[in-house]
């Protein structure tokens, strides 16, 4: 393979990448799931540690986890019983970051035609987080929580490389921290050890290119805007 090919490969499947909010009911074979984490589980790691754990679910496990969690998230008086044990988000917003995180909120809620007042609209969208976009595969990831904040770096990039992987064989992702609001309910459906705190979920499949959910493309500030070059 000429260079200039390798590169476009890659580079196609890095930018290509998008979360997917739709899914087709296509299964994915078990055997391609594996590939797609063993290629993953080359990212690196400081000193090897490789601090990933991963539930894959379909079928049967997959429905009762959702269930579950969708039970406790309709309900605000059980939901509010619920919270994140770390905070992937600021505590306080500040600009840029608010701004973006507010235009692809609206972006989404405009393609799908939910007006800011439609609130019961929004909760049935973002309640769409748990039945993982009504894709064939659910993949929930923890970690051990003796690990520190170096492990939890190194976990991004083993996210990534399954993201990566997964669209070199023509599937799609979406990475999902909503699922952390209802560890509870995750580490009692599928019995967690206690050592085990989760990270996020991610959705895995075909998307349904017929969903208009998945045309949205977020934007990507230009390289002169976040680096310096020094010499």
């Amino acid at each position: 393979m000429l260079e200039n090919d390798r590169q476009k490969i890659v580079d196609e499947a890095i930018t290509s990448r998008r979360s997917i909010r739709a899914f087709l009911p296509t299964p994915v074979a078990q055997e391609d799931v594996e590939a797609i984490l063993h290629v993953a589980s080359h990212a690196p790691s400081g000193t090897n540690t490789q601090p990933w754990k991963v539930y894959v679910l379909t079928g049967e496990t997959k429905q009762r986890l959702s269930d579950e969690i969708l039970k406790v998230y309709l309900d605000p008086e059980l939901s509010s019983q619920h919270s994140e044990e770390y905070h992937y988000y600021p505590q306080q917003w500040v600009s840029p970051y608010i701004d973006r995180r507010r235009k692809i909120g609206w972006d989404l809620y405009s393609l799908l035609g939910l007006g800011r007042d439609n609130k019961a609209g929004m909760q049935a969208q973002h309640a769409r987080n748990y039945r993982f976009f009504d894709a064939p595969v659910g993949m929930i990831f923890t970690i051990d929580r003796i690990l520190e904040l170096g492990s939890w770096l190194d976990y991004g990039m083993f996210l990534q490389n399954i993201m990566v992987a997964a669209r070199g064989r023509g599937l799609d992702t979406c990475p999902q921290a909503a699922f952390t609001q209802y560890h509870k309910v995750i580490s009692s459906v599928l019995d967690l050890p206690d050592s085990e705190q989760v990270v996020c979920g991610m959705s895995l499949g075909f998307a349904d290119p017929g969903k208009i959910e998945n045309t949205l493309v977020t934007e990507r500030e230009p390289v002169s805007a976040f680096v310096k070059f020094l010499e």
